[in-house]
């Protein structure tokens, strides 16, 4: 071979590489433009936004932020910005309890009253590993709060929940028969922390989790006083154009949120996930284990994680959701390809943002969606209407459009005549009662079949409503709820709230706000004695009927 021709060889090869290199840098920057799309909404100097961690193998392939961290400094958001993390805590948290076990401190099958005595003794053992898993059938403190009226943005000492957690009569279930999230779960193991270590969970986290791991802009914020560097306000949207504020430095419980952490930071919570360089080794199985119930069904939730599939890919993710901000950490461990999605705004969905990115990242090694078909010939009329659980008291209104059926924001799908399913979430089943007309059944993956049974709305008057007219109290809430007619309707008013207006569902039974059902019961006169409060994460509070008051 001639020199000419080993030079025009290398020659050729040279351009050869650098037209591959060419094709990786316009496949890079086509990815780059498609994540900016996907994230168009939020990328304006006058709007709050979302900052972005794309990881794979350990190190971010894309990162930015888009949007305003404080529209009124006018600063724009970073990677470096703090966000407040809300439930994306619970791994942090429950990664603390493993550590602590690890050294000796505690174990995850210990009775919590061995650290927690002033919670009441229900007739069985409740675990720390069942709270960890949501399994332990405590109600939920952020609920107890809201429906007590005490003011979220309030400072709450830990003696305060511990008080009000105290005051609950009973479990929302039989300890490990049920999945049914609850922040108490998690707001207790800081206490448990505390106790067990002699050390607050802040602490215990910085010493144990981020220091050793290089996260040096988080913490959990359990002092309100205390300065936060980069630390970022968030929004809500106004209806007739800008925005409110949507945050609380007052607010320092932790436990079930309270992280402040970036973007950048995460990164190395993320990278933990295949070094496992933190303790003795068993942190990784531990918080990997998904939770199993008394009747031998696996669950999703594990220890502050949820361990599932997307389109046929094994996940790890977990979101957070408080006041005005909304986070998202999403892992494919096979791949080690995760997503970091922040933001600070009420209306944003962090999960969601983080899935479209995943799908255009791996969407060579995703299954399929599922199609989304009608069974030919499905009547959906038959279907439509008000449902009620006789358990849980809640509600819920199917109605039909465009060949499916809709609940809760979700379209179902026919299946079949009979069953109904929704992409990569519940299924409903009906079927015909001879004596109580339509049922249906709606069944998650992690919680026990719920079945719904159809009901008529009570049209009721005035007149009807003046005989609930009076004061309730509740010992386990320390609150009193005053019913009223107001402009021909039931009106609920507690402490300095403005006053709620309640829709009948059947007799002595009516629909109050934020999801409550209130339930009326009466004596053997047929007198009316006080009334049962349920809330989703929050079942069957008693309130006693005490004095009379007048209509107005």
């Amino acid at each position: 071979m001639t020199n000419f021709h080993r030079a025009a060889i290398i020659l050729c090869s040279a351009c050869s590489l650098a037209a591959a290199a060419s094709d990786v840098q316009q496949d890079a920057a086509d990815l780059d433009r498609k994540v900016d799309q996907v994230f168009a909404a939020y990328n304006k100097p006058d709007t709050p936004g979302c900052a972005l961690g794309i990881v794979r193998d350990g190190e971010f392939i894309y990162k930015k932020a888009y949007g305003t961290a404080s529209l009124e400094l006018g600063v724009p958001l970073t990677t470096q910005a703090v966000f407040y993390m809300g439930s994306v805590s619970k791994q942090f948290t429950a990664a603390s309890v493993v550590l602590a076990a690890e050294q000796g401190y505690l174990s995850l099958d210990d009775d919590v009253r061995k650290y927690v005595p002033e919670l009441p003794s229900y007739g069985k053992t409740i675990t720390l590993r069942q709270m960890l898993h949501h399994t332990s059938g405590f109600r939920d403190i952020l609920g107890l709060l809201l429906l007590a009226g005490r003011n979220f943005e309030d400072i709450h000492p830990t003696s305060e929940l511990l008080d009000l957690l105290s005051r609950q009569k009973a479990l929302n279930y039989v300890p490990g028969d049920e999945f049914l999230y609850s922040n108490t779960n998690f707001f207790l193991m800081s206490v448990v922390i505390r106790r067990a270590t002699g050390k607050p969970l802040s602490q215990f986290a910085d010493e144990n989790i981020f220091k050793p791991l290089g996260m040096t802009h988080t913490r959990f914020y359990d002092d309100h006083t205390v300065v936060v560097p980069g630390r970022v306000p968030a929004y809500e949207p106004l209806p007739a154009g800008g925005f409110r504020i949507d945050w609380s430095t007052n607010f320092d419980k932790i436990g079930d949120g309270g992280l402040m952490s970036s973007v950048d930071d995460l990164l190395e919570w993320d990278r933990n996930f295949y070094a496992n360089k933190l303790g003795k080794g068993t942190l990784l199985k531990e918080i990997e284990t998904r939770g199993v119930l008394n009747n031998g069904k696996q669950i999703e939730y594990a220890l502050g994680l949820f361990i599932s599939t997307y389109r046929g890919l094994p996940i790890e993710e977990h979101g957070g959701a408080l006041f005005g901000y909304r986070t998202e950490l999403l892992r494919f461990p096979q791949q080690k390809f995760s997503v970091i999605t922040l933001c600070n705004v009420g209306t944003s969905n962090p999960g969601r943002l983080s899935y479209q990115i995943a799908d255009l990242y791996l969407g060579g090694q995703l299954s399929s969606e599922p199609p989304a078909f009608a069974a030919p010939g499905v009547d959906l009329q038959p279907f439509v209407g008000w449902y009620r659980n006789l358990d849980s008291r809640s509600v819920l209104q199917i109605s039909a459009s465009n060949g499916s059926l809709e609940a809760f924001g979700t379209q179902f799908k026919p299946r079949d005549a009979t069953h109904f399913f929704a992409i990569s979430g519940p299924e409903i089943a009906f079927d015909r009662q001879l004596n109580s007309g339509m049922r249906l059944t709606l069944d998650f993956k992690d919680s026990a079949p719920q079945i719904f049974e159809r009901y008529e709305p009570l049209k009721a008057s005035a007149e009807n409503f003046a005989q609930y007219v009076g004061e309730y109290t509740s010992a386990e809430l320390q609150a009193s709820y005053r019913f009223a007619v107001k402009d021909t309707k039931l009106t609920l008013t507690t402490n300095w709230q403005d006053p709620a207006v309640l829709e009948p569902i059947v007799f002595d039974e009516f629909q109050g706000p934020f999801g409550t059902s209130i339930v009326f019961h009466r004596d053997a006169a047929g007198h009316l004695t006080g009334c049962d409060l349920f809330a989703g994460r929050v079942r069957n509070i008693a309130f006693t009927k005490t004095t009379p008051t007048s209509t107005k």
